[in-house]
């Protein structure tokens, strides 16, 4: 986002924690989501209210009439404070009424002290997905019909996770906004570890590693960032030995694999 979204969305935020506060997180997720689906979906409503050229009062009045009533309070007053900034870009608004639901379900996990097991079960799922040529296809197929795709979803995850993953996972791909299925899940990830101002590490390895190693690599992994690393572990057995670790867009590969690719190419050359 550009400066003038970036303060736009940090006057929001106040709003937005206070609703976190005094309302229930899983309402404010699923009516930030139907607020960011009724942006995306009515391009001249959602012109009307990120146009910096109107009057901030106006824009807000106009948004709260269409909310009122049928959204709680704290939905309409996150709604009504993002609509009175002036935006870079329209995206940038409705990018930031996302963020927010996705906030708000994973506020409601912290609550219940669930946060780390939402986001390996996210995380976890969408490995699944893209382990299962079936549902990789049926989750990625632009054609199909989306509300098809979240009840699949339900089906996968009811009583298996957290109500907090089942309403991201449905989420990603009832309104994936132009995203593939997995990216999506990724941005949700991200957010998390940002608001818990830790990173993430995936760990790709053929054997899972004991509660030591984890603890042992999560440490090292600190001190080189520092920062707090959740590790995502990966099961790979063409790995054959050693670790793979990423975090962000850096990698430490210190597989057998790597070793080996590394001497046929030697040995090609």
């Amino acid at each position: 986002m550009q400066g003038s979204s970036r303060t736009a969305a940090l006057e929001g935020r106040s709003s937005f924690e206070t609703a976190l506060t005094s309302g229930d997180p899983a309402v404010v997720a699923d009516e930030l989501f139907a607020v960011t689906g009724l942006l995306d979906d009515n391009a001249p409503l959602r012109r009307s209210v990120a146009d910096p050229s109107r009057e901030g009062k106006d824009k807000a009045d106009l948004i709260t009439r269409l909310l009122d009533g049928k959204l709680s309070n704290e939905t309409v007053g996150i709604a009504s404070v993002l609509v009175r900034q002036r935006w870079s870009q329209e995206r940038d608004l409705t990018d930031t009424v996302e963020r927010f639901a996705v906030e708000a379900s994973l506020k409601g996990a912290e609550n219940a002290g669930a946060i780390d097991q939402v986001e390996d079960e996210l995380f976890r799922f969408e490995r699944l997905v893209a382990g299962t040529p079936e549902l990789r296809d049926a989750l990625g197929n632009r054609q199909g019909e989306p509300t098809g795709k979240a009840e699949l979803v339900g089906r996968l995850l009811e009583g298996k996770a957290r109500p907090e993953t089942v309403r991201l996972a449905r989420q990603a791909v009832l309104a994936p906004r132009g995203r593939r299925f997995d990216r999506t899940i990724e941005e949700y990830l991200d957010v998390a570890a940002e608001r818990r101002q830790q990173l993430t590490a995936v760990v790709t390895t053929a054997v899972d590693l004991t509660d030591e190693q984890r603890t042992r690599l999560a440490g090292a992994l600190q001190r080189i960032y520092s920062k707090p690393v959740l590790l995502q572990i990966v099961h790979d057995e063409d790995v054959i030995g050693g670790i793979r670790v990423q975090v962000g867009d850096e990698v430490v590969d210190g597989t057998v694999l790597r070793r080996l690719d590394e001497a046929k190419r030697h040995l090609a050359s």
